[in-house]
C-alpha cells in the first residue's frame, strides 16, 4: 500500500498515516469542558493568592490526570476511574522524587515502574489509566525538582485529582441513576435504528452500533449491581428493561431476512421502540400495549412477541429487586476479580511482553538523557509512555501523531509564552486552554496532544520559570522520544499479526460453530443467551483489533484489508444463523440435524485453516440441503466465507 492520488491527481499519504489527522464527529462534552477549565484554573489561582504558585501548579497537574481519565459516564465508575489512578500517581511521584538526580539509580528505578506500569496496563481500562499515571508522574518526579519534603508532591498531585472528583459528584444527588437510565435509553434508540436500517446496507454498520451500546449499558448496570447485590429497585428496573432488548435483538437478523424477501417492515415498530425509549428515560407516559399490524410471517411474530414483551415490562410497576432475571450472567466479586486480573497479569505473555518493551524504551530515554546533557529532558520520557499506552492504537501512527499534535501545541505554547506576562494572566489562559482538553480528546489522539501540550508546558514553567526557552527543546525531546518508541518499542519488537488477528478469529469461528450447533438444540436457556452475547462481544473485539492493525504501515495494514471481508462473513454467519433459530421458534420448519452437523463442520475446519496460515486462499464448498429451509440463508453465508479463506486442499 503506498501513496494514494488524491483528486486533483497529486501523490498523496496513505490513508493509514492520515486517518488519525481527520477529526472524529464526536459533540463537545460542554459538562467536561467547564469541569476542567475550572480544575485547573482554580489551583493556580489558589497558589499565586497565596503566593505559592509552584505548590498551585503541582494540584493543577494532578487535576490534568483527573480531567484526562474521567472517562466513565456513572458515578460510581467516575470514582474508580479518577481515584484508584490518583493513588498510583501518588506512588508514581513519590518514586520519582526519591531519585531525582540520582543518575542511573533514576534510570534503573524508572525502567522497573515501566515494567510495573505495562503490565499493568494489561489488566483493564482504570489498571491502565493507573499504570499510565504511575509512570507519568514517576518520570515528572525524576525530572523536575519538587518542593521539601519528599511527601508534599504527592499530596498536592492527589489534591488535583481530589479538586476534579468533587466538581465532578456535584450532580449526583440529583442524578443518582441518570447516567445509567440515560444508557439503557441510548440502546433502545440504536435498537430503533437496526429495525429501520433492516434490509439496506447499513443494517450491519448499525448493529455494530447496537452492540457497543448494549456492552456498555450491561458494563454500567452488572458493575454497580455487584456492588449492591440487586437490593436497589432503580437498578432492577433497569437491569430488566435492558434484558427484555434481548428478544428483539435476537429477532433483528430474521426482519432483516424478512424485508429482504418480502418488503419494509411496518413504521410502528420502530416508533414503538423509541416511544419504550422515552419511557425509559423520563418515565412511562402512554398505553403499554402497542399498536401493531397482525404478524403473519414467522420473523413477524418473533417481533410482535418481543414488542410486547418489552412493553410490558419498561410499563410495569416497581419490579421485585431481589427476583430480577439475571441470565445473561453477573461479574464475579471485585475481589474475585481482583485475583483473576493479577494471575492473568504475572502469568500472561502479552503482558511481560508489553512491560518489557515499554521498560526498555523508558531505559532508553532515561538512559539517553543521563549521558548527554539535556536541562529538563522528561519529556523524552513522558512523549515515549503516551505513544507506548496499549489502548491507543497502532504504536507507528500514534508516534507520528504525537509528533505532530507537540508541534501544533507547541505553537499555541510559544505563543502563549512569548505574548501572556507569567503571574496572574496565567489563570485566564489555562482556563481557556484546559477547556480545550475534553473538546479536542473527543476528535482524536492528535488533537488530545495538541491540547495537552502546552497545558503541560505553562504548568512546567510554573515549577521552573523558563519561559520560552522551554518550547524548542520540547519539541526535540519530543521528536527524541518518537524515535525512540519507533525504533525500540515498534520496529524491534516486530508481533506475529497472525497471532494477534489471526487467532482470535479462529476462535471467534469455532465460537460460531459451538453456537450453530446449539441454536437448533432445544428451547432458548440462559446458556444459550451468554453465549451468544459473548460471541457478539468477542466479534467486536475482533473489529478493534482490525481496525488498530489498519492502521499500522505495511505489511500488517495491508494484511488486515485482505483479512477484513472474512471478519465481516463471520458477523454474518452468526445473524443468519439467529435469524433462522427465531424463525423456527416461531413456527417455521426445523432443520435437519445432519444439515446443522455440516455447518458446524465446515465452520470447524475453517477455524483450523486459519490457525494453521497468514495466507488466505478461497475453497470451494458444497454444503447441499433444503434451498427453502430455514438453513439456507446460513449455508450462503458460510459457503462466501469458505469462499475467502480456508485449509488448502492438496
Amino acid at each position: 500500500m503506498g501513496r494514494g492520488r488524491g483528486g486533483n491527481g497529486r501523490l498523496a499519504p496513505p490513508a493509514w498515516l492520515t486517518a488519525g489527522l481527520r477529526p472524529a464527529p464526536a459533540p463537545i462534552p460542554w459538562a467536561a469542558v467547564v469541569r476542567a477549565s475550572l480544575a485547573l484554573s482554580l489551583p493556580l489561582a489558589a497558589g499565586l493568592a497565596l503566593d505559592r504558585p509552584a505548590e498551585g501548579a503541582l494540584v493543577s497537574m494532578g487535576a490534568l490526570s483527573g480531567v484526562i481519565g474521567d472517562t466513565a459516564d456513572a458515578y460510581r465508575m467516575r470514582i474508580f476511574n479518577i481515584a484508584v489512578p490518583q493513588l498510583f500517581g501518588a506512588l508514581g511521584v513519590t518514586l520519582g522524587t526519591l531519585v531525582f538526580g540520582q543518575g542511573w539509580l533514576a534510570v534503573a528505578t524508572l525502567t522497573l515502574v515501566a515494567l510495573a506500569s505495562g503490565m499493568i496496563s494489561s489488566i483493564g481500562a482504570v489498571a491502565s489509566a493507573s499504570g499510565l499515571l504511575l509512570l507519568l508522574n514517576a518520570v515528572v518526579g525524576a525530572g523536575l525538582p519538587m518542593p521539601d519534603p519528599w511527601w508534599k508532591a504527592p499530596v498536592l498531585l492527589t489534591l488535583g485529582g481530589l479538586v476534579v472528583l468533587a466538581l465532578t459528584l456535584l450532580g449526583w444527588p440529583l442524578r443518582r441513576v441518570a447516567p445509567e437510565r440515560a444508557a439503557v435509553a441510548a440502546t433502545y434508540r440504536t435498537v430503533a435504528e437496526l429495525y429501520e436500517a433492516a434490509g439496506s446496507e447499513t443494517y450491519q454498520e448499525k448493529r455494530h452500533a447496537v452492540t457497543a451500546s448494549l456492552n456498555q449499558s450491561y458494563d454500567l448496570i452488572l458493575a454497580r449491581r455487584t456492588r449492591q447485590h440487586g437490593r436497589t429497585s432503580s437498578l432492577a428496573r433497569l437491569l430488566a428493561q435492558l434484558n427484555v432488548l434481548i428478544p428483539l435483538l435476537e429477532a433483528a437478523p430474521a426482519a432483516d431476512l424478512r424485508v429482504r424477501l418480502h418488503g419494509p417492515l411496518p413504521p410502528a415498530v420502530a416508533t414503538t421502540i423509541r416511544r419504550l425509549a422515552d419511557a425509559v428515560e423520563t418515565g412511562p407516559t402512554g398505553r403499554p400495549d402497542p399498536e401493531l399490524p397482525t404478524a403473519v410471517r414467522p420473523a413477524e411474530k418473533a417481533v410482535e412477541h418481543a414488542l410486547r414483551h418489552a412493553a410490558t415490562v419498561v410499563h410495569e410497576d416497581e419490579p421485585d429487586p431481589y427476583n430480577v432475571d439475571d441470565r445473561l450472567g453477573r461479574p464475579a466479586a471485585l475481589t474475585v476479580r481482583a485475583r483473576r486480573a493479577a494471575r492473568t497479569m504475572l502469568l500472561s505473555a502479552p503482558s511481560w511482553r508489553y512491560g518489557l518493551r515499554l521498560a526498555l524504551c523508558i531505559g532508553l530515554a532515561q538512559a539517553l538523557v543521563s549521558l548527554i546533557e539535556v536541562p529538563r529532558s522528561y519529556w523524552v520520557a513522558l512523549t515515549v509512555t503516551f505513544v507506548m499506552k496499549p489502548d491507543f492504537g497502532s504504536v507507528f501512527s500514534r508516534a507520528v501523531l504525537r509528533a505532530v499534535g507537540t508541534c501544533l501545541g507547541l505553537v499555541s505554547a510559544a505563543l502563549v509564552l512569548a505574548e501572556v506576562p507569567r503571574g496572574w494572566w496565567d489563570v485566564p489562559v489555562m482556563a481557556v486552554l484546559a477547556a480545550l482538553i475534553p473538546a479536542f480528546s473527543a476528535k482524536g489522539y492528535a488533537f488530545q496532544t495538541a491540547a495537552i501540550t502546552p497545558v503541560i508546558l505553562l504548568l512546567s514553567d510554573a515549577l521552573n520559570q523558563q519561559g520560552f526557552d522551554l518550547v524548542l527543546p520540547r519539541l526535540y525531546d519530543s521528536l527524541i522520544g518518537c524515535a525512540i518508541a519507533l525504533v525500540a518499542g515498534y520496529l524491534l519488537w516486530p508481533e506475529s499479526w497472525h497471532s494477534r488477528i489471526g487467532d482470535r478469529l479462529a476462535d471467534a469461528v469455532a465460537d460460531t460453530a459451538a453456537y450453530v450447533d446449539r441454536a437448533f438444540g432445544g428451547p432458548a436457556d440462559a446458556g444459550r443467551l451468554r453465549a451468544r452475547r459473548k460471541l457478539y462481544r468477542d466479534l467486536s473485539a475482533v473489529r478493534s483489533e482490525f481496525q488498530r492493525a489498519l492502521t499500522e504501515p505495511p505489511p500488517t495494514g495491508t494484511r488486515a484489508a485482505a483479512w477484513w471481508p472474512l471478519a465481516i462473513a463471520v458477523e454474518r454467519i452468526v445473524d443468519a444463523t439467529t435469524a433462522a433459530r427465531i424463525r423456527v421458534a416461531h413456527g417455521a420448519p426445523p432443520p435437519d440435524p445432519a444439515e446443522v452437523t455440516a455447518v458446524a463442520r465446515e465452520l470447524r475446519e475453517l477455524a483450523e485453516g486459519l490457525r494453521g496460515t497468514d495466507t488466505l486462499f478461497a475453497v470451494r464448498t458444497e454444503l447441499p440441503g433444503d434451498d427453502e429451509g430455514v438453513l439456507a440463508p446460513v449455508r450462503q453465508e458460510v459457503r462466501a466465507a469458505r469462499a475467502i479463506a480456508g485449509p488448502e486442499l492438496r
